[in-house]
């Protein structure tokens, strides 16, 4: 189902980009991690010593529009998500970014092109175990009629729900089961969105002052703004999936059970995470290597090989009677 052990990056990735809030340049370094160190940010242009931040959920310090994490000097690194969407999704668990300033740059508003560098950088497997959080009891957040919750499951599965009426975003509903190969081909390309009409408001707020339609989908009413289009008929709610995935990387270690949620978003993904993580009771440690003798995972493994030589039974038919 994933690496049983943990991985980093072979050789370091350099990048000079643009912050989507803030609008300013940022230089980054992506280099590999010891092991069991996690993922960590390293903000150079400040004085030495008070600019490393834990890629952690209790680290998480504001989430208006992006997931934003500080330390104890006050110094932050906002719109994370993306980037450690991307090495949750490439099974990087050990890695850390260097920045000059205060933010991850934006690329294309999606995963793809740091996906695009971890390949080229590759990875390598590393001499300790990869743990898990598995999912033991339901914890849920509620805010009026927006929910996010977590329940047991046997594998990790992301199901989101959104409701735009009177847009170009619309309903859209989307349920995947959570591999390397199915992040990488339904998620990782899909693009953060924002609305034409909220746009005076956020420039106020010194919010968006990167954005642009080089690195988001500007919907204006019920018309996509980008001339290339979408990249998915659903690309909205596959990148909220995208961002679910990056929020929850912040447990630090993979989590294995079934999110579920209804209008989703980082206030609520790092409510639930922080709701999950507290209560003891609601998840166990389990080494991956050792993940098959968990209840009800060998049962699953056999249904879902069973399904896939039939699959190649009836296309072994097919090609015969063509």
């Amino acid at each position: 189902m994933a690496s049983i052990v943990q991985r980093t990056l072979k050789t370091c990735i350099p990048y000079v980009g643009t912050g989507l809030h803030s609008g300013c340049r940022v230089g980054m370094l992506v280099r590999p991690g010891e092991m069991n160190t996690g993922v960590r940010f390293v903000r150079n242009d400040v004085p030495m010593g008070r600019g490393v931040i834990p890629g952690l959920w209790h680290h998480v310090v504001d989430t208006r529009l992006g997931t934003i994490i500080g330390n104890e000097f006050g110094i932050s690194v906002s719109t994370v998500e993306h980037l450690m969407a991307a090495l949750h999704g490439c099974g990087i668990d050990n890695a850390v970014v260097e920045l000059d300033g205060p933010e991850v740059p934006i690329l294309d508003g999606s995963a793809e092109p740091f996906i695009a560098m971890i390949e080229r950088a590759g990875v390598v497997d590393q001499n300790a175990k990869r743990w898990a959080m598995l999912v033991q009891e339901t914890i849920e957040v509620r805010d009026d009629d927006r929910f996010v919750r977590l329940e047991p499951c046997p594998i990790t599965r992301i199901t989101a729900e959104i409701d735009f009426p009177g847009t170009a975003v619309g309903s859209q509903s989307l349920s995947v089961v959570m591999t390397e190969p199915v992040f990488k081909r339904d998620l990782a390309r899909a693009r953060t969105f924002g609305f034409a009409d909220q746009i005076e408001d956020l420039y106020e707020r010194e919010l968006a002052l990167g954005g642009s339609p080089h690195n988001a989908i500007l919907v204006d009413g019920d018309r996509i703004v980008n001339d290339e289009g979408l990249r998915f008929h659903d690309e909205f709610v596959r990148h909220k999936i995208l961002d679910i995935v990056g929020d929850l990387s912040l447990a630090g270690v993979p989590v294995i059970g079934h999110f579920h949620g209804y209008k989703p978003g980082h206030s609520l993904n790092q409510a639930l995470l922080r709701k999950f993580i507290s209560d003891e009771n609601a998840w166990s440690y389990v080494m991956l290597d050792e993940y098959e003798d968990v209840p009800g995972l060998r049962r699953l493994s056999d249904a879902l090989a069973t399904t896939a030589d039939r699959m190649k039974k009836a296309w072994s038919r097919l090609r015969v009677v063509a």
